[in-house]
């Protein structure tokens, strides 16, 4: 009878593969624009991060928010506009963003908290949405139009981003240092305590956890790492609009991560890489792509509840 691995092997195969996973993610991302369009993968990994963001409250906190555009579209805003009107080099014009996030996180995430279920949901999209009007109305976004021709600057003074592939690998050293922290946090302690709320908050709180705390400084988190998401994506396209802010794109980074693999590390990476390029050839359609994603929600629902990373996780029997 073959005896059950150990713990420490356990926790050693798990590490192991998801290794080597981000070394294999981590070549491919640097030899794609040799095969790909580099404003493409920019966009794509833009929104990969946003949806580890996401992922990081929901995959492993259990708190589901249809609010998640705020703190993207609003780090957009205000990164667009330090850079543009205020003059800021792009790496502070991405502070300003993060730092957006995180103060909006902060606010959202205090009041929300202090309900479960579909309420706290409910309570993150009145609040985005709520923001949504006011970024219609504020005279710095300038409503539809939005604000364009957002300068990129240079880096560090140095290395100029209106060069494609400087900006590119910008763009991945970025997604890179915010995917590695969020797998610090995973895996950190702070981030066993996160799973224990998941899995059975009562018990966590007979344990002397104030969860209360954990659930907020998570949401925060999140929000930061959605706000360096948007930021990013306001320098690359040189555009923060109202897209950014309204609901779909908080409705469209649940489906990210859903299709990918929800609590799984690699699995929004890899949402957000299928669904931007399902966009990229479904633009002729029109409205019909919310169709499209819609019938994939349904089927992801039905029939692969793990997602992709998650199925092929199970199949191979590995930690992904």
């Amino acid at each position: 009878m073959q005896r059950p691995a150990e713990p420490n092997a356990t926790d050693a195969m798990r590490s192991r593969s998801e290794a080597i996973a981000f070394i294999v993610m981590a070549v491919a991302l640097v030899i794609a624009p040799m095969f790909f369009y580099p404003v493409f993968l920019m966009k794509a990994l833009c929104f990969a991060l946003f949806a580890c963001a996401f992922n990081l409250l929901i995959g492993y906190v259990g708190l589901l928010s249809f609010g998640h555009a705020l703190f993207f579209g609003w780090a957009s805003y205000v990164c667009a506009h330090a850079a543009k009107v205020w003059g800021f080099p792009p790496e502070l014009a991405i502070l300003s963003g993060a730092a957006t996030g995180a103060g909006l996180g902060l606010i959202v995430g205090a009041l929300a908290i202090r309900r479960q279920g579909i309420y706290f949901a409910m309570i993150t999209l009145a609040l985005a949405q709520m923001m949504f009007f006011f970024a219609v109305q504020a005279p710095f976004t300038h409503g539809e139009d939005g604000i364009q021709a957002v300068p990129r600057g240079k880096l560090l003074g140095l290395f100029s981003l209106g060069d494609q592939m400087t900006m590119y690998f910008t763009v991945l050293a970025i997604f890179l240092g915010c995917f590695l922290l969020i797998y610090r946090i995973i895996n950190s302690p702070f981030g066993e305590v996160l799973k224990a709320i998941r899995e059975n908050e009562p018990r966590a709180i007979s344990l002397g956890y104030k969860t209360e705390r954990y659930k907020l400084v998570a949401f925060v988190l999140s929000a930061t790492f959605a706000g360096v998401a948007g930021a990013t994506k306001a320098l690359v396209f040189q555009l923060a609009s109202l897209t950014d802010v309204d609901w779909p794109m908080s409705g469209e980074v649940i489906l990210m991560t859903l299709v990918g693999g929800l609590g799984t590390l690699f699995g929004p990476v890899v949402g957000a890489f299928f669904i931007v390029t399902l966009e990229n050839f479904l633009t002729t359609m029109g409205q019909w792509v919310f169709v499209v994603q819609g019938m994939i929600f349904v089927v992801c629902v039905l029939l692969f509840r793990r997602g992709i990373v998650g199925e092929l996780a199970q199949r191979l029997r590995i930690k992904l």
